[in-house]
């Protein structure tokens, strides 16, 4: 695994910061300790928007993926406040020297919600599933997370491609996974929501994955089926998610009896919702609004950075297929403005697609000073001076990496203007309608998007983005490709971090965008809320949660 010592205790430092912000603050480990005897009463949680579904498989976004986290297990957790994998439903792991076999103990006598027993033909039921995915949902729009991992299935243009080979298993409680190459990060891999056990039997039931839209299947919206402490109760569209505590729960008992997930798009009524008492805590809480509700006696809790946000540049649109444009257009950029201007502190300025803390992040990539004078020069040079450029954005919505996206595209239109760009505006919904235009389609021009880390791998960033050919960024590049290609498959970390230190190099080089910022989103919270245990992946479960 591709994991340093030194950026877990990084992380831990900051968690323990924040934690210390809640009195009390349970131990955030699933597993063991006392509870369900005590607190009660309902946790009001505000997101930023409504989850697209409920089957996390088909998920790619953050909200879909809190209220999953909520009902849905997989063989991997991560390690309470860091990014780093630690068992959950697999105890114990171990693979072969080629890194082409992965064997799990599992954990027994967990059952899923449905009364359904966790064992190896569960795992092995999940595996194949995701790798016989119809055509139809391969695409990025649903099996997002799957697809960019495993990198392909058992039919369809994909077909051969992928390095998931089979599932064996071995008795009840011990199931071994197949590849037909090696991935070094498979186990960090594994902690995503979107690789989570459901049930065999509430997916036979209810779920059909060849059907029209399986974001509207019986299963996505009413039947979803886990092993997590919660189990789903009803979704009240435009209003809210119910989930209530699940008493077979194998690890520690939910504090609370009930908690609803609600989506309010503003910052500032996120905030005022906490101030007012109307929901016990809320995500990505905007700039402004941190010191008012801290002298107004709420709970502030920072995550530590592990976000990108960056200006996207689709070379399927000209003049963005010319890295002379792209290039004068990082030149115009002055980040520090953008920061101050639209995002919370503790952003740290991006030099590249990564963090600092991930494995592979290069101090030496060519960076793109703030320079108009140079930007409106390169402009004219390449025969772009005054060139009309579409700017895609969203609305009525916040995101970690990306918490107010009208300000930052007006901080950023401005600077484009001023050396000579005329911008076309284009604001759309988050949900569907940006998502769908971005990244499964190439009608757009530039664009404001970023991402979250799911888990300390530099995959996770820079293959996730350049690892094939998107819609997204519009080019194909075979050798960068292949770079990452190879780099995923080393299994030592020593042979891997030059390999991503080249490859963060190349990218910086070949411009497919401008990285801005790594944001350091906020939680905030009532007074009397105890054992919320932040994550800077967002792998924050509520079991240890209790109200007044």
């Amino acid at each position: 695994m591709r994991f340093t010592s030194v950026p877990a205790r990084m992380g831990l430092v900051g968690m323990t910061a924040g934690a210390l912000l809640l009195a009390g603050c349970a131990e955030s480990g699933r597993d063991g300790g006392e509870g369900g005897d005590e607190g009660g009463g309902t946790f009001v949680f505000a997101g930023a928007a409504e989850p697209e579904l409920l089957d996390p498989a088909f998920a790619s976004d953050g909200e879909t993926f809190r209220v999953a986290r909520q009902m849905f297990e997989g063989l991997v957790g991560t390690e309470p406040g860091t990014p780093d994998p630690a068992p959950l439903l697999a105890e114990s792991w171990e693979n072969t020297e080629d890194g082409l076999s992965y064997t799990f103990q599992l954990r027994e006598g967990v059952k899923f919600h449905d009364g359904t027993d966790f064992n190896a033909d569960a795992v092995c039921a999940n595996f194949d599933r995701w790798y016989n995915f119809p055509e139809g949902v391969q695409s990025d729009d649903f099996a997002y997370y799957y697809s960019k991992l495993f990198r392909g299935f058992a039919e369809g243009p994909k077909a051969g491609d992928g390095i998931f080979e089979s599932c064996e298993a071995n008795g009840e409680s011990e199931v071994t996974i197949n590849l037909t190459e090696p991935f070094a990060g498979f186990i960090a891999a594994l902690s995503l929501p979107a690789l989570s056990m459901q049930s065999p039997s509430a997916l036979e039931e209810y779920q059909d994955d060849a059907a029209a839209n399986v974001n509207t299947t019986e299963y996505s919206t009413a039947h979803p089926t886990g092993t997590g402490p919660f189990q789903f109760d009803s979704w009240d569209r435009g209003n809210r998610v119910t989930l209530t505590r699940f008493d077979d729960y194998w690890g520690e008992p939910a504090k609370v009896d009930t908690v609803a997930v609600v989506a309010i798009a503003d910052p500032k009524a996120r905030a005022t919702a906490v101030q007012n008492d109307e929901v016990d805590g809320a995500d990505l809480i905007g700039p402004a609004d941190i010191a008012p509700l801290e002298e107004a006696g709420m709970q502030v809790m920072p995550r530590d950075p592990f976000t990108v946000l960056y200006l996207g540049l689709n070379q399927k649109q000209k003049p963005l297929d010319d890295i002379e444009v792209r290039k004068a257009i990082a030149h115009a950029i002055d980040k520090e403005a953008v920061a101050s201007a639209s995002l919370p502190e503790g952003t740290e300025l991006a030099t590249q697609f990564m963090p600092q803390s991930v494995v592979g992040w290069n101090p030496d990539v060519t960076q793109y000073e703030y320079d108009p004078e140079k930007a409106r020069q390169m402009l004219k040079d390449a025969g772009a001076d005054g060139a009309t450029i579409e700017f895609n954005y969203p609305t009525d919505v916040s995101r970690p990496y990306m918490p107010s996206p009208a300000d930052t595209f007006n901080v950023l239109r401005s600077q484009l203007k001023e050396v000579g760009l005329k911008i076309k505006p284009v604001a759309d919904v988050w949900s569907p309608d940006y998502l769908d235009k971005i990244t499964g389609s190439p009608d757009h021009g530039m664009h404001l998007l970023g991402w979250t880390g799911d888990y300390n791998d530099s995959d996770n960033f820079v293959g996730v983005f350049f690892g094939t050919q998107t819609d997204e960024f519009g080019f194909d590049n075979p050798e960068l490709f292949k770079k990452l290609q190879a780099a995923r498959g080393v299994p030592t970390l020593e042979e891997q971090t030059p390999l991503y230190e080249e490859i963060n190099a190349d990218v910086m080089e070949f411009l497919p965008g401008v990285p801005l910022a790594h944001p350091a989103p906020s939680l905030a919270f009532g007074p009397d809320v105890e054992g919320y245990q932040q994550s800077p992946v967002n792998d924050e479960v509520w079991n240890t949660v209790s109200v007044g």
